[in-house]
């Protein structure tokens, strides 16, 4: 395997109580990682620290923002210790946020095997009316210290293909996307893990919460399309190699040896208007950072 790849897990686990000690979790990661040698990269579902199943349906939303955090507080640092002393990336799923203005996110998470705090993505959209959290407005990727580029995405993104479409332009090879769909349409987003990864080119990882609470079905999709590996519904471990190197030799042959949608457009073409976003597709800005002229 070239030093370039990182290997990664997916951890399809049942969420951890909302008022749990991080115990339990560290406990996770060293038992995955002992199950598992040589892993890189550790990810989780959505939400994972932050289980509100044992409480009533009307106490839930509450639960959770109270138990939101800020990013430069004990919680946050004591995960990046977490990912220091077994020295791997680390994505613990996404935990409630509290902003500088009081405001209330969805906040994904990835340290660095150093336990630094690599990127912070807030949630654009989220479940409504489900979910009580308020929507971010940046996207976020993350270089992996020349082993890709990872691009951040939580559960219902994933079904707004503006959201996968832009991590893509911004140069992610690969997308996590942590997810906790204890509902029935999980089937659909299988299918759009796939899709997403077909019109873009790039790996999608997709780590849902396991039964009873979640509909499991993690999902490991390569950039042409193709399962790489999916879990049933329990609680179980995806491993699977990442190789950026694969990614851009796919974008430069294309998918099935056909297609490059990102070499589409000629710099003598004219722009395409997108009314609906009041803008428009630029030929000269088009493709990724990595494949622009």
């Amino acid at each position: 395997m070239s030093e370039s790849n990182l290997t990664i897990a997916l951890a399809q686990r049942t969420p951890q109580p909302v008022d749990a000690p991080l115990d339990g979790f560290s406990a996770d990661v060293v038992s995955t990682l002992q199950a598992h040698p040589g892993v890189d990269m550790l990810v989780y579902p959505e939400l994972h620290l932050c289980g509100t199943e044992h409480l009533p349906t009307d106490e839930r939303a509450a639960a959770l923002e109270r138990a939101a955090v800020p990013l430069d507080g004990s919680f946050v640092a004591e995960l990046g210790s977490i990912a220091a002393k077994h020295g791997v990336w680390l994505c613990p799923g996404s935990i409630g946020e509290r902003g500088p203005q009081g405001e209330f996110f969805n906040t994904q998470l990835l340290f660095d095997p150093s336990g630094a705090l690599r990127e912070a993505y807030r949630k654009m959209f989220p479940w409504r009316p489900f979910e009580p959290h308020r929507p971010g407005t940046e996207f976020a990727v993350q270089d992996l210290d020349g082993r890709g580029v990872a691009g951040l995405s939580i559960c219902y993104d994933a079904w707004f293909p503006e959201h996968a479409r832009q991590l893509a332009w911004l140069g992610a090879d690969l997308v996590l996307n942590v997810v906790k769909t204890t509902t029935p349409d999980r089937e659909q987003e299988l299918v759009l893990a796939r899709a997403n990864a077909i019109v873009n080119q790039n790996v999608v990882a997709s780590v849902n919460c396991a039964a009873p609470v979640g509909r499991g079905r993690s999902i490991v999709v390569d950039a042409e399309g193709f399962t790489i590996a999916e879990a049933g519904v329990g609680e179980q471990t995806l491993v699977f190699d990442f190789d950026p190197a694969r990614v851009a030799e796919l974008r430069e042959r294309g998918t099935m040896g056909s297609n490059r949608m990102w070499a589409q457009f000629r710099e003598d073409d004219n722009p395409i208007p997108l009314p609906l976003y009041a803008g428009r597709i630029d030929p000269m800005t088009w493709a990724p950072r990595d494949l622009r002229p």
